[in-house]
């Protein structure tokens, strides 16, 4: 192999730190994660150990090490998974967004309830109408708003039936 297809020492180093941010974000699973992904046993031992360190410095120097430790093993599938759960968890933020949105036009708008149900078709209406009914009353007497929660939990009731 000639000096032209090795990689730069620059892109050696960014493929080193890619392993070792892939490493840290392996440190920062919990218990069952862990067990989903395939690891091999010496690069378990370092993620357990790293979860136990608390001081920054050590932290910081057995994240080193897995990072090393990643350069052993295929980090493809393990990226695969981390990327995987991340996109699941991003689905669910936008889906929780996408909720919130809808009770706050809920509450704004007149016609917002028949949006909803064009939406939506199938929803509990009278169920959405009530709930709004009475969020509007407690805000106009000034009391606490008991139905907000349940208002949120029900549109996202009825977004996630779909």
């Amino acid at each position: 192999m000639d000096e032209s297809e090795q990689p730069s020492k620059s892109q050696r180093k960014r493929d080193m730190q890619a392993l070792q941010k892939t490493g840290a974000q392996l440190v920062e699973l919990n218990a069952g994660q862990l067990a989903q992904i395939e690891l091999p046993e010496f690069l378990l031992e370092a993620i357990l150990a790293a979860q136990r360190i608390r001081d920054f410095e050590g932290r910081r120097r057995q994240l080193q090490y897995i990072g090393k430790l990643m350069r052993e093993v295929d980090a493809a599938p393990i990226r695969a998974k981390l990327g995987q759960w991340h996109g699941v968890a991003r689905a669910h933020t936008a889906s929780q967004h996408l909720a919130e949105r809808w009770r706050e036009r809920l509450l704004a708008e007149a016609d917002a309830l028949a949006l909803f149900a064009n939406e939506y078709p199938g929803s509990d209406l009278q169920r959405l109408r009530s709930l709004v009914a009475s969020i509007k009353r407690d805000q106009a007497a000034g009391k606490p708003l008991k139905n907000y929660r349940e208002l949120f939990r029900a549109v996202r009731g009825i977004m996630g039936e779909l």
